[in-house]
């Protein structure tokens, strides 16, 4: 398989799984807090930006630095959550209504943004743009 189309999936899969996440962040939040306001949805041009690097600049330089940039955030995500306050070391998350699945979320959004982080890397670094002249 080409690894460009493999990169595309991995990037589209964690996209998927950062909208799951903002959601359960969203609806699961206590009433005040930023997430509960709605403050989660400063990451739509975010993710507006991944998608379009994604589909559109795939076969780009562009495209390739946007979805490195993404899986680094996608790889950030869970890492928040786990030094956090409430994070998952501090038994907060255990505590929350579906534990498991924003759990699961966390791990398989880990895994797709080290997966996308290592193609966008290869691809950087393997394109003729790194060729020298």
């Amino acid at each position: 398989m080409k690894e460009n189309v493999m990169l595309t999936g991995a990037s589209l899969l964690s996209i998927l799984l950062v909208t799951l996440h903002l959601t359960s962040d969203t609806v699961h939040a206590r009433v005040g807090t930023g997430e509960a306001g709605g403050s989660t949805l400063v990451a739509v041009p975010i993710l507006v930006v991944w998608l379009y690097g994604t589909l559109l600049l795939g076969e780009r330089r562009s495209g390739y630095i946007i979805m490195l940039v993404g899986s680094i955030i996608a790889i950030a995500i869970p890492v928040v959550h786990v030094m956090g306050a409430g994070g998952v070391f501090r038994g907060q998350i255990a505590r929350s209504s579906p534990a498991f699945l924003f759990v699961w979320t966390l791990h398989a959004l880990t895994v797709t943004g080290m997966f996308s982080l290592i193609l966008a890397v290869r691809g950087l670094w393997t394109r003729p743009w790194s060729q020298p002249r």
